[in-house]
């Protein structure tokens, strides 16, 4: 294991080494953090700490039930505290991931004929698809750069008025790292009686996040995201919304844990958050994840931000001095403050996931490629339909996090480089098993990676004499 040398490196877990290409060994770089993040070293030890007690949450009176429940209980609190949720008027709901928590909500804002959704054209398809069912579903288009049309956003609201239910909006772009104006846009939607949800998947890791009052004209209704995008991958997701929301009505999940009472006959509900928590809950997951929002607290948004952006500019530097690239979205370095550090390019006559695979196998580069779960907002940024399973279609994401370098964001616009050149397209093919691209000369395996999952081998049988 080698660590990168960056002002957070005490912080992040050390890269793995990967063999790449040629039997070389190289320190992994990670710039897909936009799809999941490794676990910050502190969270991985009070995971292990809480294994250490790990008993079963709300269902027991032994020293390690007891243990485990305060400790779900905490993380809850802790969770409610980072985003600036009172706990009196909010409620924290742990599942599985930010997807769970908008079908969750979706579910139960038990919208019908006659309401509107006011949605946008920006959404990754967890914050799309819940949203068609029931209501009628309209969308807040974007500009060419891929920002969010805050005038049609203001008619769209005018023109539903009395009759939105909800507006539902990313925080962040998984595309393009753009930011809306999510206070400028719950004051407006407060205006007209909707309430407000933010997908926070993107934002929650990045910058800091406020639920507010719901007195305040300017405050948020409800809030999800994840801790796999919060260097706490493991398996934990939330819905923090208004209590008044989640007090009545029937679970969508329904079993242990969600009731206060039944017999035969009748069912007598838990109080929120429980309603909403069938089964045993996730503790890992939840004090994963509420150990890496202290751990980011502690190191500071403002320093966070200042990093990443720093990177994200030497990023869209570097890209547009390449000219077979093409940096879709906002490609100004000097905005780099105002957005995150997700940038989506094309490379001129090479398929996405060639350049994909290049980087991979070149220089244990991770990015990604394709529509990244936003088929119709890459289509718009392209012109062309982003159906993430056809060859040649989508784009390239690179996305920077805490333990990146600017020795990583020179190490990739150099391979990058090289890509558009030429240099390594000959080298490659599509290997339609795998359904990507790897080199004629080499297949590196990675199953060795994880060798105790290996089934046992089979023990042949034994004949039995009668």
């Amino acid at each position: 294991m080698h660590t990168a040398a960056g002002p957070f490196a005490d912080a992040t877990a050390p890269a793995p080494i990967v063999r790449i290409r040629g039997g070389r060994s190289v320190r992994a770089i990670n710039l897909d953090h936009a799809a999941t993040t490794p676990p910050l070293r502190a969270v991985q030890q009070l995971v292990g700490e809480c294994l250490d007690w790990y008993g079963s949450v709300h269902r027991g009176d032994g020293h390690l039930s007891r243990a485990s429940t305060k400790a779900y209980e905490d993380a809850r609190t802790i969770i409610a505290e980072s985003v600036g949720a009172d706990e009196r008027q909010h409620v924290v709901i742990i599942g599985a991931n930010t997807t769970w928590a908008l079908n969750r909500l979706a579910y139960r804002l038990a919208l019908g004929i006659g309401d509107v959704v006011i949605s946008t054209a920006l959404e990754h398809h967890a914050n799309d698809l819940p949203w068609r069912r029931g209501a009628a579903l309209h969308r807040i288009r974007c500009d060419a750069r891929g920002a969010l049309d805050m005038d049609h956003a203001a008619w769209l609201l005018r023109q539903h008025a009395g009759r939105v239910r909800l507006l539902t909006v990313t925080g962040a772009s998984n595309v393009t790292g753009v930011l809306p104006d999510i206070t400028r846009l719950a004051q407006e939607a407060h205006a007209v009686g909707a309430r407000i949800a933010v997908d926070a998947a993107q934002l929650a890791p990045h910058r800091p996040i406020t639920m507010g009052d719901p007195a305040d004209p300017a405050h948020l209704d409800y809030i999800a995201f994840s801790g796999h995008k919060c260097y706490a991958p493991y398996g934990a997701g939330v819905l923090v919304g208004r209590r008044d929301t989640f007090a009545r009505g029937e679970p969508e999940h329904v079993g242990g844990g969600v009731v206060r009472r039944v017999t035969p006959d009748a069912i007598e509900w838990a109080d929120a958050p429980a309603r909403d928590e069938a089964g045993t809950p996730n503790l890992v997951g939840a004090v994963a994840l509420a150990a890496a929002l202290l751990e980011l607290r502690r190191l500071g948004h403002e320093r966070i931000t200042a990093h990443e952006s720093r990177l994200t500019a030497q990023l869209l530097h570097g890209l547009a001095s390449i000219p077979q690239v093409t940096i879709h979205g906002d490609d100004d370095a000097s905005r780099s403050t105002g957005r995150l550090g997700v940038v989506p390019f094309s490379v001129a006559d090479h398929d996405p996931r060639l350049v994909a695979a290049i980087l991979s196998y070149e220089a244990g580069i991770a990015v990604r490629a394709g529509a990244f779960c936003a088929q119709p907002y890459v289509a718009t940024l392209t012109g062309d339909d982003a159906r993430c399973d056809v060859p040649g279609q989508g784009l390239v994401r690179a996305s920077i996090g805490l333990d990146n370098t600017a020795d990583d964001i020179a190490r990739c616009c150099a391979i990058i480089g090289a890509i558009a050149d030429g240099h390594y397209r000959d080298a490659y093919c599509w290997d339609a098993a795998d359904r990507g691209f790897r080199p004629h000369d080499e297949q590196i395996a990675v199953s060795d990676r994880f060798a105790a999952l290996r089934p046992p081998p089979r023990t042949p049988a034994t004949a039995v004499s009668r």
